[in-house]
């Protein structure tokens, strides 16, 4: 059992303070106001354990690669060189926050320690971020993606499927970037409600994600799946026509409709009979960047379920794949010219209260500090509808949203 240690105001998370450590998860969820911050770890698994009612013992914070589909579904491919595909760790010390108040977690026997790690972080102010001049390049031209695309639109005239999410990558390299000042200047810039900032040795991933994944209380669930995307607009009245044009566009309202048809078929594999329910259809939500499209799902986990059985049987989510889900993941796996790796993934939690969340790993910056090598990958759902030229804007858009944050160009 930890003991709890109230750490009092603390509104500002400065980033720096982790550098000494080589396994953090910082996680954000701004619809109840909850911060979860938790630092080294005591043990590792690749999933997480619960008891017979659905809880962990113990914290669990970690991720899932894109390729644990792999294992999941049984499907053939390479697993991604960035991170393992599935893993969890108990940590040494879990920060909570509730609105602007936070709350220190310590195992029996590190209260002391915990107790000066607490301190630091409330003494501890982020840095100026002073962007350097990283150039990014896509690592799929225009003519490639477009050819990319008509062949995924012959499938979709065959009705081998109806919806596919095609994913491109940005690289650079830069051996000085630092991940803690940029995370800092990307969550502030942003405001994303799911955001993560996680490493794992060499490995960062700075997460500005406006999609959870899954959602837990108890053995009440809860999806969001997000298709539809629009800038803001440079005016009030421009930015309201954007919203306008964003909820009414047919086009997007079918590709969150079909992510929402996948999701209630997951969440009914392991639901209790009849709780399956969509809460909410295509909702323009607004952040400083972007406006996006979202879908609210909700359902009663089964007696005889736990909430790994959820994340399976939904993993990879719906917004990230297509419909058919199975079929537009083996004809991903045939496009696209690398491994997603923890893109398309989640970075999330389960605590010992039987409350959990995870995210969508999208607009994410991931970084090898041990080459300097960057990468931002970025997608959007293809239908008998779209049109070719305007899902390459909506990829640079979407790429937009995380650099120009950064002051990088690309």
């Amino acid at each position: 059992m930890r003991s709890r240690f109230p750490l009092g105001h603390l509104p500002v998370f400065a980033p720096e303070v982790l550098r000494s450590e080589r396994t953090f998860l910082y996680r954000r969820v701004l619809d109840q106001q909850r911060r979860v911050l938790g630092v080294g770890e005591v043990s590792v698994a690749d999933r997480p354990t619960f008891d017979r009612d659905g809880k962990v013992k113990d914290w669990a914070m970690g991720h899932l690669t894109y390729e644990a589909l792999h294992s999941i579904h049984d499907l053939p491919g390479d697993a991604a060189q960035d991170f393992p595909s599935s893993r969890w760790f108990i940590p040494r010390w879990v920060i909570e926050w509730q609105g602007d108040d936070a709350v220190l977690f310590a195992l029996p026997g590190d209260e002391a320690a915990g107790l000066a790690f607490g301190q630091k972080l409330k003494s501890t102010q982020p840095s100026a971020y002073r962007p350097d001049p990283i150039e990014w390049t896509s690592g799929t031209d225009q003519g490639r993606y477009l050819e990319r695309v008509d062949r995924f639109l012959q499938h979709i005239q065959r009705g081998d499927i109806y919806e596919v999410n095609y994913c491109i990558q940005r690289k650079a390299s830069d051996p000085s970037f630092d991940p803690f000042v940029a995370f800092a200047q990307l969550d502030a810039g942003t405001d994303a409600p799911f955001s993560a900032f996680y490493r794992l040795g060499d490995r960062f991933a700075l997460c500005a994600s406006p999609e959870r994944f899954l959602g837990f209380k108890g053995d009440h669930v809860l999806a969001e799946p997000m298709k539809g995307t629009r800038p803001r607009g440079a005016d009030p009245k421009k930015d309201a026509e954007l919203v306008e044009e964003l909820a009414n566009d047919p086009k997007e309202r079918s590709e969150n409709i079909m992510a929402v048809d996948v999701m209630r078929n997951d969440l009914s594999m392991t639901a209790a009979p009849g709780t399956v329910e969509v809460r909410s259809l295509c909702e323009v939500r607004t952040y400083p960047r972007v406006h996006q499209l979202v879908s609210a799902i909700v359902s009663e986990r089964a007696a005889d379920r736990d909430p790994w059985d959820v994340v399976r049987a939904a993993f990879p989510m719906a917004s990230m794949t297509g419909a058919p889900k199975l079929r537009a993941m083996q004809l991903i796996a045939e496009a696209e010219d690398q491994p997603r790796g923890l893109y398309s993934g989640t970075l999330g939690f389960f605590a010992p209260d039987g409350t959990a969340d995870l995210n969508v790993v999208i607009r994410t910056i991931l970084f090898d500090r041990a080459t300097g090598d960057l990468s931002l990958s970025t997608g959007s759902a293809l239908t008998a509808l779209c049109h070719p030229a305007q899902e390459w804007e909506e990829c640079a858009l979407k790429a937009h949203s995380v650099l120009n944050v950064l002051g990088h160009v690309g």
